[in-house]
């Protein structure tokens, strides 16, 4: 679902410079990978009886689509910037006799219910079929988003091909693990260089933490 977008002029692109120095001269990607406390949300998940992961889904979610800095684009046929209303996660489910993924695209609902019910159906039907179901052509405004479930590791690197304009987010976070009597969970964000700096790569990973301890509140 594309809920549209704005064209963003270069010239008055409050990141102006660093925008066509890393499309340009230095094309490049961003990416961090930190640890948060996700102690109030995993308790909240087993108090309510909902799923950690949907959960978790749905604030990052709602993170991302919180600044415009994490909802660019970039249309390669016209060299548009752009600037998405809102961006959905495509994450994904594993088949276990099969040890492939499946594709799940889930529509970002700010209404907490609304999104969880709908999520949960997203990821029932995607385990009917065994396909990888991309279908990036009519999905513009959709980010990675993908749970390492198999292990809490140190650090994670997405590698694209050298050069390749790609703005959207991808975000990858693996299993929690006690520390110090918290729950402390791997995420890594990885943006474009272009339209983003360490500080608001590091941002997502404060957001995130701010929003786990309103939405447990």
């Amino acid at each position: 679902m594309d809920a549209g977008f704005k064209v963003i002029d270069k010239e008055k692109y409050y990141r102006h410079g660093v925008f066509r120095h890393f499309t340009e001269d230095c094309k490049c990607s961003t990416s961090v990978t930190s640890r948060i406390d996700v102690s109030a949300l995993a308790d909240f998940s087993r108090r309510s009886g909902t799923k950690f992961y949907i959960n978790f889904l749905y604030i990052l979610s709602k993170v991302l689509n919180s600044r415009e800095d994490y909802r660019m684009g970039y249309i390669w046929q016209t060299g548009e910037l752009i600037c998405h209303k809102s961006i959905n996660p495509a994450h994904y489910i594993f088949h276990e006799d099969t040890e492939t993924c499946t594709i799940v695209y889930s529509n970002y609902y700010e209404d907490y219910e609304s999104f969880y019910v709908n999520a949960q159906k997203d990821i029932e039907k995607a385990k009917q079929t065994r396909e990888y179901g991309l279908d990036a052509e009519n999905h513009p405004n959709w980010f990675d988003a993908s749970y390492i479930s198999w292990i809490s590791y140190d650090s994670l690197n997405i590698e694209l091909p050298d050069g390749f304009l790609y703005f959207a987010p991808i975000v990858n976070w693996g299993r929690y693990r006690e520390e110090s009597g918290k729950l402390m969970m791997p995420v890594s964000v990885r943006l474009n260089h272009a339209v983003a700096d360490g500080f608001l790569v590091a941002n997502v990973f404060r957001l995130l933490e701010k929003e786990i301890a309103g939405f447990c509140r």
